[in-house]
């Protein structure tokens, strides 16, 4: 017992982390969805595209930029499905 309180109270004192997922509406854009998933379960293109470049200058993936009402959005592509998805308020 002692011990899962222990991991419970060191778990709630990490930093946060990157999020796996974000509700639009009902519908629920996960780390591994495509494109054309994120596209139609937000229901709208993304506001921005940014190529992600690597130190020598080729593109290795995309963010795409969603601005919501009162954060922003951040999906991160690459080969072709999200693999970070951020919340900036």
């Amino acid at each position: 017992m002692k011990l899962l309180i222990a991991m419970l109270l060191a778990l709630a004192t990490m930093p946060a982390m990157a999020d796996f997922s974000f509700r639009f509406g009902d519908a629920v854009v996960a780390t591994g969805d495509s494109p054309g998933t994120v596209i139609r379960k937000a229901g709208r293109q993304p506001d921005r595209i940014v190529q992600i470049e690597n130190r020598r200058g080729a593109t290795v993936g995309e963010r795409w930029e969603y601005y919501l009402e009162s954060k922003q959005v951040n999906f991160e592509f690459r080969d072709g499905r999200v693999v970070d998805i951020r919340e900036l308020r």
